[in-house]
């Protein structure tokens, strides 16, 4: 840009300025000069650096000043001093001093010590603690303490100017009440530049009286025909606007539950708080497998057990795990009905499945899904933490089978997680048989599991929907898709409360 349209764009605070940057390169004297607010003069000064017209440069420097007491001591004398000068005539008790000098408790604690220290007095206990003046002490008397000499000095001081023996001297009085107020003395500077020595010259030379903004008066008069409109510099640096939108994850999981609403599938809801019979029970769990382990799951203490779950519904599904049903033997074990109303915050989505399965509005053929909050111990990591989001749901109909499931999970994995490098494995759940594994790979992290899968069994089904009938069914980790669909690598930052990332984080 040539000076001539460069001087043309600046700002009325930028033109106001301007001038007085030949007289003063000192923010303090600009301020004078330019009879500007601080403010208004620091952000044009900012503006002029950004053209290249001015560069600031900023200094620090501590200064010490005198604060109340110090202004106090400065007249009067330090308390150690008074203290002193009141044991000339005789030892005398602490409430003797006070009397005699008018000092405060506090004054003649720190007095007592720093004295002390100096040997300038003895303490006596007798009935009273007394104090005595030594012969050091009256020697001090006959000369200036070197805290009084330094309280005598011209404030405020630079620290840098001090001696070492002032410093020391400043330090112990820092530690004192209302002595010393260390402040940082902030200089600014803004030295022309060659293109802002060019750029003053012609716009001395030149009348910019510049028009910043159509008025209504300018356009009623026509007198806009007459004035010159300052210019609009599209290649200056401009603040970010950061517009508010909803969080990351939250934005996610919104859009995963349009997906399966658009899909045709039906919303589940349950309470975080669960019982073991819903959350492990009713999944024809044994209440001796390792994942009820204590160290697992997070048991609530009050109230420890529940009074509401429905009783013919737990016969039901206590006689499945000791006797078995649809020609299963069971777990051959004895079911404990007050274990099953332990109260437990919910480790898996599934105990949601188990609910809408034993509803009275379970719907057949129909296919469900939820998106719940899982509370189970973990070491926090890069890829684990001890509360996450599933998605889970199942799908009920006569003559569903595994390759329908096969089918559900790589349109997951496509869907959601935007990769078709899949592999669906072998594995074990105990309410579920044949079951399944869904592992996805991630360009950075490799692969990674994303679901778990396969379908309900009958010791499962039979006591819930009153009736054996294929079910299949699926957990998803929803903060390991959430890493995929975002580009993120740690799992923490789907919670991450730094505003930067979350100003610049991707959108889904």
């Amino acid at each position: 840009m040539s000076l001539q349209k460069l001087a043309e764009s600046l700002h009325p605070l930028e033109r106001k300025l301007l001038p007085h940057l030949e007289k003063s390169s000192s923010f303090s004297e600009l301020l004078k000069l330019s009879q500007m607010l601080e403010v208004e003069a620091m952000r044009a000064l900012q503006w002029l650096q950004n053209k290249n017209i001015v560069k600031i440069e900023q200094s620090s420097k501590k200064s010490a000043s005198l604060d109340s007491n110090g202004i106090k001591y400065r007249q009067e004398g330090l308390p150690e001093k008074k203290l002193l000068q009141s044991l000339i005539e005789s030892p005398l008790t602490i409430l003797q001093i006070t009397k005699k000098t008018g000092l405060s408790s506090e004054e003649i604690n720190i007095s007592l010590g720093i004295l002390r220290g100096k040997s300038a007095i003895f303490i006596k206990k007798e009935k009273e603690v007394v104090i005595s003046i030594t012969e050091q002490g009256k020697d001090s008397l006959n000369k200036n303490l070197p805290d009084e000499l330094f309280l005598k000095k011209k404030f405020p001081i630079l620290l840098e100017a001090l001696s070492q023996a002032d410093i020391d001297i400043l330090e112990g009085l820092k530690k004192r009440k209302n002595i010393l107020r260390i402040e940082d003395e902030k200089k600014i500077t803004a030295e022309l530049t060659p293109t802002g020595k060019d750029l003053i010259q012609i716009f001395n030379k030149s009348d910019y009286e510049l028009v910043d903004s159509i008025t209504n008066s300018i356009l009623k008069s026509c007198s806009w025909k007459n004035k010159k409109f300052r210019r609009y510099d599209l290649n200056v640096q401009a603040p970010k606007i950061f517009a508010g939108r909803k969080q990351h994850y939250r934005r996610f999981l919104d859009d995963v539950r349009r997906k399966f609403l658009s899909l045709g599938f039906t919303e589940m809801s349950g309470p975080v708080v669960e019982t073991d019979f819903w959350d492990m029970d009713s999944l024809f769990m044994p209440q001796f497998h390792s994942a009820r382990d204590i160290h697992q799951g997070y048991y609530i203490k009050q109230p420890k057990y529940s009074t509401v779950l429905p009783k013919e519904l737990v016969n039901r599904v206590k006689k499945s795990h000791e006797t078995g049903v649809a020609g299963s033997t069971g777990w051959k074990y004895d079911f404990d009905v007050k274990r099953t109303h332990r109260h437990i915050l919910r480790t898996h989505d599934t105990s949601i499945s188990s609910r809408t399965l034993a509803s009275k509005d379970l719907k057949i053929p129909g296919k469900y899904f939820q998106i719940a909050r899982c509370f189970r111990y973990d070491v926090i990591d890069a890829t684990h933490l001890s509360d996450f989001n599933q998605v889970g749901g199942f799908v009920i109909e006569e003559g569903i089978n595994f390759r329908h499931l096969k089918g559900i999970l790589k349109m997951f994995a496509e869907e959601f997680a935007e990769t078709d490098k899949i592999k669906i494995v072998p594995a074990y759940f105990p309410f579920t048989e044949p079951s399944a594994q869904l592992f996805a790979k991630h360009p950075d992290m490799g692969w990674i599991e994303l679901a778990g899968a396969g379908i309900f069994r009958p010791e499962m089904v039979v006591p819930l929907v009153g009736k054996e009938i294929p079910v299949i069914a699926w957990g998803v980790g929803l903060d390991r898709l959430a890493m995929f669909k975002l580009g993120i690598k740690d799992i923490r930052q789907l919670f991450s409360h730094d505003l930067d990332f979350l100003r610049n984080i991707q959108l889904v």
